[in-house]
C-alpha cells in the first residue's frame, strides 16, 4: 500500500530524516559509548536506556525512509466543489445531537484530539466529495454507523504548519 502524501509531507519527512541521521544519531551513539564505560552491562540502566533511545531513532529513520520511498505524491489543491484535502468541515451528528468541526488531512498529519482527521479514516472517506447540506452515512465499523448533516465547508488549502506525526 502506498500512502498518499503531499510534497509538503515529503519535505517535512526529509527534514526530520536529515536531522535524525546527522544530528541525533551521532549524539545517541556517543551516549551509548559513555554509558557502556560505566561498567557491568547486565546491571547498567544508563546503557540500556541509551541503547533503547538509539534503537528508537534507528527505527524512526527506517520508517521515514520507507514512507518517502513508497509514497504517492498527491496535489493538495481543491478538486471541485466537494470536500477535499485540508478542508475544514462542520457537521451535525444526528445521533448525538451535537456539532463537530474537523479538518481532513493526510494520514501523516492526523491527530484526532486536535480535529485533524485522515482522509483515509471512515469519517474522511465518507465526507470526501460531498457538499454543504448533504446527509452522509459514516460507517465506523461493520456493526456501527451513523448519519451526519454537513453544515459548512471551508476550503482552506494546505497548511504547512500542521506537523507530521511522530511516535
Amino acid at each position: 500500500m502506498h500512502d498518499e502524501l503531499t510534497q509538503v509531507d515529503i519535505n517535512k519527512m526529509k527534514e526530520e530524516l536529515e536531522h535524525r541521521r546527522l544530528v541525533l544519531r551521532p549524539q545517541l551513539i556517543e551516549e551509548v559509548k559513555v554509558a557502556r564505560s560505566f561498567g557491568d552491562l547486565s546491571e547498567n540502566f544508563e546503557y540500556k536506556a541509551a541503547k533503547r533511545e538509539k534503537n528508537r531513532n534507528d527505527s524512526r529513520i527506517r520508517y521515514l525512509e520507507n514512507m518517502i520511498k513508497t509514497a504517492r505524491v498527491i496535489d493538495a489543491a481543491p478538486s471541485g466543489e466537494g470536500i477535499g484535502l485540508f478542508d475544514k468541515v462542520t457537521f451535525w451528528i444526528e445521533e448525538d445531537e451535537e456539532e463537530e468541526t474537523i479538518q481532513l488531512v493526510t494520514t501523516l498529519r492526523q491527530d484526532a484530539l486536535k480535529g485533524l482527521i485522515s482522509k483515509e479514516s471512515p469519517v474522511g472517506k465518507a465526507l470526501w466529495g460531498h457538499k454543504e447540506g448533504d446527509r452522509v452515512l459514516i460507517e465506523a465499523s461493520p456493526t456501527y454507523s451513523y448519519y451526519v448533516q454537513i453544515r459548512s465547508v471551508e476550503h482552506t488549502g494546505e497548511d504547512p504548519d500542521i506537523p507530521i506525526s511522530t511516535f
